[in-house]
């Protein structure tokens, strides 16, 4: 057996622990180490839990690192000093920056000699490939993405920045007629905020003014101002009751023509019990690709759109030409 491809993960709120499962999974592969800012007392899998300015000395000892901070504050500086050490994967999500994140690790990885998959996930990353393989096969044609139901982690936190919420989620919900209406054929292009609903619920403090939260919340521009919003204020008990997980999902769809009156409809859909275990089974996946990449002279920045299917199994090419094509 072939030595097995060594693991490192930086970061270990939810995404991290999930991607510490997924390792196991994958039997072609081993965790080394988890490195965080906290000095954290042990792991689930009972590797060394280091402080992030330990990675350095791992640079031998680590084949592929995955990033598992957040997209806002953390990747945006982990980013580029990790892909100068080691080769990278992670799920940097905020979409209008992805260009300028894409330089600044292809301006580190280049330098470095290392591989570095960006924004890897399902959106962006699996939802962005039907996009473009939709788009490819039908040019003729308009894209929809729905997202949901599920937990919307930056939508929750900016409720929670409400003064006198003391813990709130939001749910992006897609509205089903509109969903329906794209399976027929009959729904014509829109804008997202036209065909999702936020619905949020939140506790609140004791005493605490709950029409002013909930106009709060309605009228907060980028966030809710320009979408149907629901407000429902429960208990703390009721919350850790039924709002404890963070499930999530959504439908990628392309609806279009090959000749007149020639219709066709492509989908993908996702619905996932917990987002962050998810998307950390995908970051797994190409730091398999990103090995491979490596070994082959990749050098630089990488997104979903440049690394080939089959790197991300565990399968020779032989294996899967003959199991799956």
């Amino acid at each position: 057996m072939s030595q097995k491809i060594r693991i490192g993960i930086v970061g270990y709120g939810n995404l991290g622990k999930g991607a510490e499962l997924a390792l196991r999974q994958n039997t072609d592969m081993e965790l080394v180490a988890v490195f965080s800012r906290r000095r954290l007392e042990k792991t689930l899998s009972g590797v060394p839990a280091l402080l992030v300015d330990e990675a350095e000395a791992y640079r031998d000892k680590i084949d592929v690192m995955l990033l598992c901070g957040g997209s806002a504050t953390d990747l945006i500086e982990q980013g580029p000093r990790f892909s100068s050490l080691f080769n990278t994967v992670d799920s940097f999500d905020t979409h209008a920056k992805i260009p300028a994140y894409y330089a600044a690790m292809e301006q580190s990885a280049k330098a470095s000699g290392k591989a570095a998959a960006i924004s890897v996930g399902w959106d962006p990353g699996l939802f962005s490939l039907n996009r473009l393989l939709a788009g490819a096969v039908l040019p003729q044609g308009t894209d929809y993405t729905f997202w949901g139901k599920g937990v919307s982690q930056g939508h929750s936190d900016a409720v929670r920045r409400i003064p006198g919420v003391k813990t709130a989620k939001q749910y992006t919900v897609p509205k089903q007629e509109a969903i329906s209406g794209v399976r027929s054929g009959t729904l014509p292009p829109v804008n997202a905020h036209e065909v999702h609903v936020r619905d949020c619920y939140v506790v609140a403090e004791p005493g605490a003014d709950l029409a002013a939260i909930e106009t709060a919340i309605k009228t907060m521009p980028h966030y809710f101002s320009d979408y149907e919003t629901h407000v429902s204020f429960v208990s703390e008990q009721e919350f850790e009751a039924s709002h404890a997980g963070t499930p999530h999902g959504g439908f990628v769809f392309r609806t279009g023509q090959t000749s007149p009156d020639v219709n066709h409809v492509m989908e993908f859909a996702l619905k996932l019990d917990s987002n962050p275990e998810f998307t950390a089974s995908v970051l797994v996946a190409y730091a398999r690709a990103v090995f491979r990449l490596a070994q082959h002279g990749g050098r630089g920045a990488y997104t979903v759109f440049d690394i080939p299917f089959g790197w991300l199994s565990p399968k020779s090419a032989a294996e899967l030409r003959q199991e799956l094509l």
